[in-house]
């Protein structure tokens, strides 16, 4: 439509057109500004602009990839400075910076490489650069050589913080950014590092009070809210983290592709490991803990061949990485019967465990109880477990080890109870959980419940087994009625001399107690049954003597 405008009637108007107004409230902004703002995105689209109308220049291309590195686009920020460092009077910086994309890609050979070829001396980013990148390396020499050329400057003192919390030194990180925090209040972020450092030491409701300061003033972080979430799931349930997950899924925008991953990494975990195989092979090598949480859920699976593979070439560099793989070495030592990987198991557990970091930790404590559970020295088991026992009153898989060390101890009354308050039908239909309580049942005279396992077992290798146990822990224990019945079934599958002998001992053992009035008079007619069951030459005069005692008595048999 075209509209019609009419002269004025006099000379030039002085008031402002609707239009003149509107185009004032539309101003671009100005690359200052963005900046300013960290308007990251913003700036590169305007940057961008201004290159495709043939505006652009060597600034500006220094620009895109300096936002683009602030966004997480490390690639896009490479590839940029790639560009730049192609061209003739190239700055030495602009090496340093492309160094530092490709140490975020994870390329640490290219950017040592490159880095050499930035400023000579002098350069605090270089010197951080390369401070962690012999890090990387495991160049302590190198380390510390560029250690010392640290200042007592914010930007290096945080390079130190990080390098402190990469070697699971948490608490000297909190000290460093703390004594930061003391004079720049304003550097809230520090807050969630702090935060990250707590829940590293198990101080998750620590940790979520710190992180709280941070979240007043952004509650849209995405880092926070994931730390928030790990936070819940630790205090409470997978529940309560995957709601807290929920304003992440929300914000998180489709370049803000990190966030995405993050968010169905961590949903798989919440959900105990719901998806696993779907959602963490692609994520193996953009986060690192998706590996491990694999490995973790092929363990859930008693797929424990496909837990090893994953982790067997895997060189361990964090404390979870170390038990990790002392856990599947152990696992697969268990089921193989392998000396040689149990031995395996047992010094990643005691490094873990001897380190100054993880000592007084749950995780460490847990470390050594393992062990010397495997050296089979289960007083000191007990030490390291008694002291952590109020944080898994409810936890299943510490009750079992827990019951195994006490019984193993001689603490039957305890490992009783303890083996009593497993809900999980897994570990209770496990051969090594029935033989365990029963063996306590046993020892605590209460072989009836001993019995009673057996008799709910389907015949197999294993309750063959139970049966043994049965009737040889029963005779140890002088409880001769039940180590009679066992020794009979066992007889009956197994014509073996030695069953007989048993059996024979517990029945005249049986005869004594009721004798002596410790047994029901009424007990003798099912012992002499017992006996009746063996084709053997003493049966005879077993029963004779048994009869005439119980003619004697007035006893009906």
């Amino acid at each position: 439509m075209i509209l019609s405008r009419t002269k004025p009637a006099s000379g030039p108007s002085t008031q402002s057109t609707p239009a003149k107004e509107k185009g004032k409230q539309k101003q671009m902004p100005k690359l200052e500004e963005l900046l300013e703002t960290r308007d990251y995105t913003g700036a590169i689209t305007f940057l961008e602009f201004h290159k495709h109308a043939g505006k652009g220049n060597t600034e500006e291309d220094q620009w895109i990839a300096y936002c683009a590195f602030h966004l997480g686009d490390y690639k896009k920020a490479m590839e940029e400075y790639e560009k730049l460092s192609k061209l003739d009077g190239c700055p030495p910086e602009i090496f340093t910076n492309l160094a530092c994309c490709q140490f975020f890609l994870g390329m640490y050979q290219e950017a040592d490489a490159i880095a050499s070829k930035g400023v000579k001396k002098g350069c605090a980013n270089k010197n951080r650069l390369l401070f962690h990148l012999s890090h990387k390396f495991g160049d302590e020499k190198r380390l510390m050589s560029y250690h010392q050329n640290l200042q007592d400057v914010i930007e290096d003192q945080l390079s130190l913080a990080s390098i402190h919390y990469l070697r699971s030194h948490y608490q000297e990180a909190i000290d460093t950014y703390k004594r930061i925090l003391l004079d720049n209040r304003d550097y809230l972020a520090l807050n969630v590092y702090v935060a990250l450092c707590y829940y590293k030491l198990d101080y998750y409701d620590v940790s979520q009070e710190v992180l709280q300061v941070y979240l007043q003033q952004h509650p849209d972080s995405a880092v926070a809210i994931n730390l928030k979430a790990c936070n819940h799931f630790r205090l409470y349930n997978g529940k309560a983290a995957e709601a807290e997950l929920k304003s992440l899924q929300e914000v998180a925008s489709a370049s803000f592709t990190y966030a995405q991953d993050l968010i169905k990494h961590n949903l798989v975990v919440f959900r105990s490991g719901e998806g696993a195989l779907q959602i963490l092979p692609p994520l193996i090598d953009v986060l690192p803990e998706a590996r491990l949480n694999l490995v973790i859920y092929h363990l859930r699976q008693d797929d424990i061949g496909e837990a090893y593979n994953l982790i067997k070439d895997l060189d361990p560099t964090t404390p979870q990485e170390y038990i990790l793989k002392g856990v599947v070495n152990a696992a697969l030592g268990q089921d193989q019967g392998s000396r040689e990987h149990l031995k395996i198991a047992q010094q990643y557990f005691q490094l873990v465990g001897g380190s100054a970091s993880e000592a007084d930790t749950i995780p460490g404590r847990q470390c050594m109880a393992s062990c010397f559970f495997l050296l089979k020295q289960f007083g000191d088991v007990l030490i390291y477990l008694n002291s952590i026992k109020s944080y898994f009153y409810n936890d299943d898989t510490f009750n079992f080890n827990y019951a195994q060390a006490k019984a193993a101890a001689g603490n039957y009354k305890e490992a009783e109870e303890v083996f009593l308050l497993i809900q999980s039908e897994k570990i209770k239909q496990d051969y090594v959980y029935l033989s365990w309580l029963a063996r306590c049942y046993i020892m605590n005279r209460r072989a009836r419940l001993a019995w009673e396992l057996y008799l709910k077992m389907e015949t197999s290798a294993e309750s063959f087994s139970l049966l043994q146990l049965i009737a040889n822990d029963c005779y140890k224990m002088g409880l001769f009625y039940h180590a009679a019945k066992a020794f009979d079934v066992l007889e009956r599958l197994d014509p073996n001399p030695e069953y007989w002998e048993g059996k024979r001992g517990a029945c005249v053992g049986v005869f004594q107690m009721i004798i002596a009035g410790h047994e029901p008079r009424d007990t003798l007619r099912e012992v002499i049954q017992l006996i009746r069951n063996t084709s053997n030459p003493q049966v005879e005069s077993l029963i004779r003597v048994m009869k005439k005692w119980a003619k004697e008595n007035k006893l009906q048999v």
